[in-house]
């Protein structure tokens, strides 16, 4: 999600298409009966002649061609039957919401706009299943399914207008991201990509080459995940693709962004801006190797000034990275994605909560080699609250749970899926009907880089489980006093019945120096965001 000010520059690029015509061609010089053709005449009429053939033998070229695509699209749709999964009355929230056509005004508001709110937009990003319901796939392969976080990526955007008389009005816009598998599965006007994350192995790996056969991907570009800004521009984003310049102004779909060409894998859909240098810091995860590369890129945007391969052993699913003024900050958590398994019969996506854990601080623009790791406990973490520098010490702050809720909590099919963890015993105990495998509490490491040695603990109790955290993103690098959180029962949320409306304002105190509040790390500047 992102905000704006009226002010910020709403579309400095759109995307736009070069339209091919072929020329149209004669027919060739007729003659009447009886009239000698000289040789200069059957010149043109040879060339017509010619022009035409090849005409002819480009388009039966492009119609052999077409043949394996459409044998393909014969036999998916022959063997795999989808359907739409059902959703209970309490998954309300998971349901897809229309897209409408043009911008609505807002007439009932609940409370008073406050004073001094600038004009603007506030964007946000979500899970929107395109046909009205995320989807199943059956065939003699077994069976595969999408998962909760699968469906097209819609912006939603609320824009803040003052008159000159100091009245509000605010209005409303939706809109899908026109990311190029949608556009296709728009134009087929049916779902095409095969679920190829959670289900029985072999339908698993049928998803993936037929999809690859069909498209020459794996997966959908969903671009579900998250809304920010870099040089003046605005992307949305999710980590299986890269990211989607958007318009401000009309949530039109411009340019994929691959930073001039240097950035060829995914993305991750929450990159930092580096406090100081205004650079934008990003990695990618993939199945394969390398597993995670991390990149910096210029404050401009137009340069990517380093990128290193952090030489893992494993594909880690990394969901969001750190910033320090001088560090990166790398979460090696065992949620993993290892495509060897799903071969011997495993989940694609497990959380191995009986591997190990680090932590790595890497210099901003260093190698594999300069990465400092601390070795935690096993933990499953998807968002950061924030990091920052003290003295010798590096602080960690983010929400973390006992167990994953990706793929998600709702089948577990064999063997090897995961049962769901039991928490530890500062876990404990949990709020009433809240999952304690699916419970979020704001924990906190504080890694020296002097001693190499890692100390931690909750910084929140068990009263709620939090989640989406957010702080004052002028701090993102520094001390801050405040991290906004959303309240949720994390279990009943993955399938559906989320309390809305509800969040929660963190005034995190420092536990190792009680006395004053964690603001910038000076006594009696009780500076509050």
């Amino acid at each position: 999600m992102m905000k704006t000010s009226a002010s910020f520059h709403p579309c400095l690029s759109t995307s736009s298409r070069a339209h091919g015509r072929r020329a149209s061609m004669s027919a060739g010089a007729r003659t009447s009966p009886g009239t000698s053709i000289s040789s200069s005449s059957k010149k043109p009429f040879l060339g017509d002649v010619l022009r035409h053939l090849s005409l002819k033998i480009d388009q039966a070229s492009n119609a052999l061609k077409d043949v394996p695509q459409r044998f393909l699209d014969v036999l998916v749709d022959s063997t795999f039957q989808f359907t739409d999964q059902p959703l209970d009355p309490s998954e309300s929230n998971f349901a897809p919401v229309d897209e409408i056509s043009e911008a609505i005004e807002i007439h009932q508001i609940e409370g008073a706009i406050p004073e001094g709110f600038p004009e603007g937009v506030y964007i946000r990003n979500g899970s929107n299943p395109l046909f009205g319901a995320l989807h199943s796939t059956t065939s003699i392969f077994g069976q595969s399914r999408e998962i909760w976080v699968e469906g097209e990526g819609m912006l939603h955007a609320i824009y803040f207008t003052k008159s000159s008389s100091d009245s509000w009005s605010v209005h409303y816009a939706n809109r899908y991201v026109q990311s190029e598998s949608l556009r296709l599965e728009r134009a087929r006007q049916k779902p095409c990509f095969l679920p190829a994350i959670e289900g029985d192995s072999a339908a698993i790996i049928a998803a993936y080459l037929f999809n690859y056969l069909r498209f020459g991907k794996v997966n959908k570009d969903i671009s579900n995940t998250n809304v920010f800004e870099h040089a003046g521009r605005v992307f949305a984003v999710a980590e299986n693709h890269l990211p989607q310049e958007i318009c401000i102004d009309n949530l039109d779909t411009g340019a994929t962004w691959d930073i001039g060409g240097e950035w060829n894998r995914p993305f991750t859909a929450h990159p930092k801006v580096a406090p100081g240098s205004g650079e934008l810091v990003t990695f990618g995860t993939d199945a394969k190797r390398p597993f995670l590369v991390i990149g910096v890129v210029s404050a401009d945007g137009t340069k990517l000034k380093h990128r290193v391969d952090l030489k893992l052993d494993r594909c880690t699913l990394c969901h969001d990275i750190g910033v320090t003024l001088k560090y990166n900050i790398i979460l090696d958590a065992p949620l993993t994605i290892n495509i060897s398994r799903v071969m011997k019969g495993g989940p694609l996506i497990h959380y191995e909560k009986e591997t190990y854990a680090r932590i790595g601080v890497m210099p901003r623009y260093g190698d594999a080699e300069s990465v400092i790791w601390f070795n935690v406990e096993p933990f499953c973490m998807f968002h950061l609250v924030n990091c920052f520098e003290e003295g010798d010490e590096v602080v960690v702050q983010g929400l973390r749970s006992p167990d994953s809720l990706i793929p998600g909590p709702k089948l577990r099919l064999n063997k090897y899926d995961s049962i769901i963890s039991e928490p530890a015993e500062d876990d404990m105990p949990m709020k009433e009907g809240t999952s304690n495998g699916f419970f979020f509490r704001l924990y906190q490491w504080r890694l020296n880089l002097k001693t190499k040695t890692v100390s931690g603990g909750y910084l929140t109790g068990t009263e709620n489980s939090l989640e989406f955290p957010m702080i004052n993103n002028m701090y993102t690098g520094f001390q801050h006093s405040y991290a906004y959180a959303q309240v949720v029962d994390s279990l009943t949320s993955s399938s559906g019945n989320c309390e809305k409306g509800t969040a929660e304002k963190v005034n995190i105190i420092y536990t190792l120096l009680p006395y004053y509040h964690l603001n910038l790390g000076r006594k009696g500047n009780n500076r509050h965001i």
